[in-house]
Parts: structure tokens; C-alpha cells; sequence
């Protein structure tokens, strides 16, 4: 070991479970002891750590079939986070000042295996761009999809993490047209003007399959969904023969606030006689999509931001005494874009 890590810190836990949502009031900042990193141990200073809808699962209960397990009262938050290594234990193969990034976000220190870090290469011109998802949204529409030149191009939840960026990805990959959803007319505005959309479904008066088939007269070839419920079925709807579905997210599901739900299901009713008659693929998003994707993204992504061809929209909130708030914000739609924690540097 060649430095010494504070003897405390402080982590994000869960309190009290909530019966519907999960919001501020459910979290707490907690000081806890950190202990010195054993052999093949490394304890990181967090810098960024990713604010996720996929928590309000994993805090909703009982989610099957998932990677990541569950969060109970007391237990800590995690996710994905960026940060320097400021002690290694033996063996680790790593060394104080080195940038990583892991899972144990939610927390000012994070002790783990090294081989639970991966190191940060200069891929991207600014850290904070290795929390992007935009990884799923480049595999669904290469991998999945496949998109081609002159595409329809849907993309529902458009302003979210996934969304902010798979508009301007399609756009690079050839569509002809990119169409997003999104539940707030201010956010549509930016989709169009900034972020690669040339129309964009929001809430309105007339059913949703009205207002889409509206923005997409000629019908869609391609799905990149992170939504699911309503707006699946509604791109089936729309679909012309031989379209292409990438599922990706469950925002319809993660974010509902019926009383019900616990964030590990997102229903759709799914004309099946259309799936067939018109040669329709669903394709989900895999852990195998992810790790086989990420390096060409990356490379990919550095490339488009450095040449200005594509900018990360994301929101910075400072401290982790905000963390909690940051969730909640979240949820309730506040944000464009990737949502981070920044924890100042000491």
C-alpha cells in the first residue's frame, strides 16, 4: 500500500423502503468507517457516480432475472462510477492517482477488488462521458436494429440518458428521419433543435398511436425503446414490414407511480398478428450487447465529440448531500440528458 485513505466516509443508504416511488425522504447520507485495502484491494475516491431508473428496481423489491441485486433498508446504493485510486493494497495492479471506473457509486470512497475497476484510457475527452449509456443505444441500433441508410427512426423516452444521445447516433448511422417521445413540450424543443430529432411525440389530447402516426405517416423501420407499455404497442402499430425493435429500457414500468408497481415490469399488449404478417423483429438489450459494444462505442464517441459531430447531454449536481435529491429529480422528469453526482476533489 502505498498511501493511506481517510478513515471515514460517506455513502448514500437506504432508510426506509418506500411504498410507491422512491424519493429524498427514503435516503440518507451516512458516515461509515473505511477500512485499508487487503491484497488485491484498492480503495478509489469517487469523482462521479451515475444517477440510474434502473435503483427504483432494484429498491422496489423483488426484481427476477436481473445482475444486479436488490437494495434493502440499510444497505448502501451502487452504481456506476468514475473516480482515482488513492490507495492499493498488494497485488492489486494498481496505483494511487490511477482513474477507473466500477459500480460502487453512491459513496464519497469505495473499497473493492482491483479487478472489479476498470482503468480509464483517453478514448473520451472528459471522464464523466464513461457514465453515458450511450453504449445502449449505439448497440440496439447497430447489433439489434441494425440501422440503415433512410430509416424511420422511433426512439421513445428521447430525453433521457439513452434517448439524449440515440437520436444523434441514428442520425449518424444514416436515418433518413429520427422521431422521439417525451413527456415535456420545453424538452421537445431542445430534441429538435439540438439533439438530432426531426419530430417528437409528446403528450397531447389525441391517443398516443394518433400523435405518432401523425409524426410518422410512412410508418417506422426501426424501435429503439426504452420506454415499453403504451408506446410499444403503438410502435407496432406503426411499423412497416420488416421493421426492427431494440427493447432497452422499462421506463413505463420503472417510473410508475401506481401503487402496484415495483419497477420490475413494464406490460404492453403487442398485436402478434402484426409481429408475424409483417416480419417484425424484438430483440432486447443484453449484458452480451454491452460488453461486446462498449470498447467500439467509446472509440466512436471520442470521435464524434472531439470532432463536434455529437455533444453528451448531462447535468452536474454537486455534493453528495444533493444525492438523494438527485434521484427524485430524476424520477420526476427534471433533467435532460445523463444525471451525475459530482463529489468535490479534497
Amino acid at each position: 500500500m502505498t498511501a493511506e485513505p481517510p478513515s471515514t466516509t460517506r455513502e448514500i443508504h437506504l432508510v426506509t423502503a418506500p411504498e410507491q416511488l422512491p424519493g429524498a425522504d427514503h435516503l440518507s447520507v451516512v458516515e461509515t468507517s473505511l477500512p485499508l485495502p487487503g491484497p488485491g484491494q484498492v480503495v478509489v475516491r469517487n469523482q462521479y457516480f451515475l444517477v440510474f431508473p434502473g435503483l427504483r428496481t432494484l429498491i422496489g423489491g423483488e426484481a427476477k432475472d436481473v445482475p444486479l441485486p436488490s437494495v434493502r433498508v440499510g444497505d448502501a446504493l451502487f452504481g456506476p462510477a468514475v473516480g482515482e485510486v488513492v490507495a492499493a493494497g498488494p497485488g492489486s495492479g494498481l496505483r494511487p492517482g490511477d482513474k477507473v471506473t466500477h459500480l460502487l457509486g453512491w459513496r464519497e470512497h469505495a473499497l473493492l477488488a482491483a479487478t472489479d475497476c476498470a482503468p480509464l484510457d483517453d478514448a473520451l475527452p472528459d471522464p464523466v462521458a464513461y457514465l453515458s449509456s450511450g453504449v445502449a443505444a449505439y448497440a440496439g441500433l447497430t447489433r439489434l436494429a441494425g440501422v440503415r441508410p433512410h430509416d424511420t427512426v422511433l426512439v421513445t423516452g428521447a430525453a433521457g440518458a439513452v434517448g439524449s444521445l440515440a437520436g444523434q447516433v441514428a442520425r449518424l448511422l444514416g436515418a433518413g428521419r429520427v422521431i422521439g417521445t417525451t413527456r415535456s413540450p420545453h424538452k421537445a424543443d431542445r430534441l429538435r433543435t439540438e439533439l438530432g430529432y426531426d419530430a417528437v411525440v409528446v403528450p397531447g389530447t389525441a391517443p398516443f398511436a394518433e400523435r405518432l402516426a401523425a409524426a410518422a405517416p410512412d410508418g417506422i423501420d426501426v424501435l429503439l425503446d426504452t420506454v415499453g407499455g403504451e408506446q410499444l404497442t403503438s410502435a407496432v402499430r406503426a411499423a412497416r414490414r420488416g421493421a426492427r425493435f431494440a427493447l432497452v429500457g422499462t421506463l413505463s414500468g420503472q417510473l410508475s407511480p401506481e401503487p402496484d408497481s415495483d419497477g420490475a415490469s413494464a406490460p404492453a399488449e403487442i398485436d402478434t398478428f402484426r409481429i408475424i404478417t409483417l416480419g417484425i423483429t424484438l430483440r432486447g438489450f443484453s449484458s452480451a450487447d454491452l460488453s461486446q459494444s462498449t470498447d467500439e462505442w467509446n472509440k466512436r464517441f471520442g470521435d464524434w465529440l472531439r470532432s463536434g459531430e455529437m455533444v453528451f447531454p448531462h447535468v452536474r449536481i454537486p455534493g453528495i448531500d444533493r444525492a438523494p435529491g438527485a434521484l427524485q429529480e430524476l424520477i420526476e422528469g427534471r433533467h435532460t440528458g445523463t444525471v451525475v453526482v459530482e463529489l468535490p476533489q479534497r
